[in-house]
């Protein structure tokens, strides 16, 4: 899975899974652009990246924003003179039961979780189609096949992402560029680690390996869906779950 002469975008990459994902790609020789809507995290990644030689920038970006996103696409394209691959995982959380829910969270997080991968889809598409060949990969979530209470947005959101990614890849399959989607499961992050005692043991019943996931199985996932290798994949969910959903 060399990844050497592409160029890769990595949403929400300033920390957790997205910074993973834009570390392991690097290691697979890509160019990697860290986007994120913090600049002290992603300019940290950057660093980290080219301490160890290769090939980084990162650039401040709010996926909400089309001129933001815009820019964001027109400063790697500058940079690097292409784009191969887009990793959309920006995302936020605003949980609460449904009937408690305002419509402040419910659109916060659609905006930032759907509308912002259609964005940056749409932006970077044009360059993938005209060289032939790209890769998107979206970062959604068991729970957007499966719900969860008290994620009715987040739900709806994931579910959201599958079915763009799905249109995507019917529309775009034909110029070489393929689209698929991403659905960890329980994942050790910041994010989990905050969870009780109680709540934790809840998920880990549920999974039949009996363990949490890293970031690291959603990163070498990400670098398989990017390469060569997968170029026969394309409108797949791959959940990376430990068996949690099995479809």
């Amino acid at each position: 899975m060399n990844l050497s002469k592409k160029v890769a975008i990595v949403t929400g990459s300033g920390q957790g899974i997205g910074r993973e994902i834009a570390l392991t790609l690097a290691g697979r020789g890509a160019s990697v652009v860290i986007s994120d809507i913090n600049p002290a995290t992603a300019g940290d990644v950057a660093t980290e990246i080219k301490a160890s030689n290769g090939k980084s920038m990162a650039i401040t970006a709010d996926v909400t924003v089309q001129e933001e996103v815009a820019s964001l696409i027109d400063q790697t394209a500058g940079a690097f003179g292409q784009i191969d691959i887009l990793v959309n995982n920006a995302g936020i959380t605003r949980d609460t039961l449904l009937m408690r829910m305002s419509g402040e969270d419910w659109d916060q997080v659609l905006l930032t979780n759907l509308k912002g991968a259609f964005l940056c889809t749409q932006a970077v598409v044009r360059h993938m189609l005209k060289q032939r060949w790209g890769r998107i990969i979206n970062i959604a979530s068991i729970v957007g096949l499966i719900g969860n209470a008290g994620q009715a947005n987040y739900a709806a959101a994931k579910a959201g992402l599958i079915g763009l990614t799905k249109t995507t890849a019917r529309e775009v399959a034909s110029r070489g560029v393929t689209a698929n989607v991403i659905a960890p499961g329980f994942i050790d992050t910041e994010m989990t680690r905050k969870l009780s005692d109680n709540a934790k043991q809840d998920f880990l019943r549920q999974i039949p390996l009996g363990y949490a996931g890293s970031p690291s199985d959603i990163a070498h996932a990400a670098a398989f869906l990017a390469s060569e290798e997968a170029r026969y994949i394309t409108g797949h969910v791959l959940t990376v779950d430990g068996g949690m959903v099995m479809l």
